[in-house]
């Protein structure tokens, strides 16, 4: 019998761009972040296939590490589109409510539009898209210990009724009901 192994922490996520330093900058310059590393070669090392690329590192602080591929050899990146533009993102965590709002007019500044603040009960959120098309999150957590408990209490019969029925469980809905609003976030906040 095998076990599963004991992870530590994610050590890098990786996307592709269409262009290294164009996205480099981008998010030196929007979101802060210091670029540490960069790995170039002709032939992709785990494979041996032909395929030349330049991956890019990015500290984005607090040990996690965005990467990025650029390859000018592929065909134009592209989109799944069987999956909605809102589902597939990068979610970075800000320090609170003050501290999400100044990056919000720190995004807008910058031309970038955002939507959000989004309510979700245990955070708050804003999404923008970067140069090469990701959706990007900005979240700042604003739940009490007491929801975080409840909210984890709930997951394993929110997962079996969902695989059961493909309908949202109810048992979670106060995550999107805003205190001091008579029902659930608008569709305009909503993510």
């Amino acid at each position: 019998m095998t076990t599963a192994p004991t992870l530590s922490r994610i050590h890098h996520v990786a996307y592709r761009c269409r262009d290294a330093k164009e996205t480099v900058d981008w998010y030196e310059r929007v979101l802060g972040m210091r670029y540490t590393t960069a790995f170039a070669e002709d032939h992709v090392p785990s494979t041996g296939e032909y395929d030349p690329y330049m991956h890019v590192f990015l500290d984005c602080g607090g040990g996690n590490v965005l990467a990025f591929f650029e390859l000018p050899n592929q065909p134009a990146m592209g989109k799944d589109p069987n999956t909605p533009a809102w589902v597939q993102h990068i979610a970075f965590e800000v320090s609170d409510l003050d501290a999400l709002l100044a990056a919000k007019a720190h995004l807008e500044a910058h031309g970038i539009k955002v939507l959000g603040p989004t309510y979700h009960g245990l955070f708050r959120s804003i999404y923008f898209f970067d140069p090469n098309g990701h959706r990007l999150e900005l979240a700042c957590n604003i739940g009490t210990a007491e929801q975080i408990i409840e909210a984890e209490s709930v997951a394993p019969a929110m997962l079996d009724e969902w695989s059961q029925t493909r309908k949202a469980p109810r048992m979670a809905s106060w995550l999107h009901q805003e205190p001091g609003h008579e029902s659930p976030a608008s569709t305009e906040t909503r993510s």
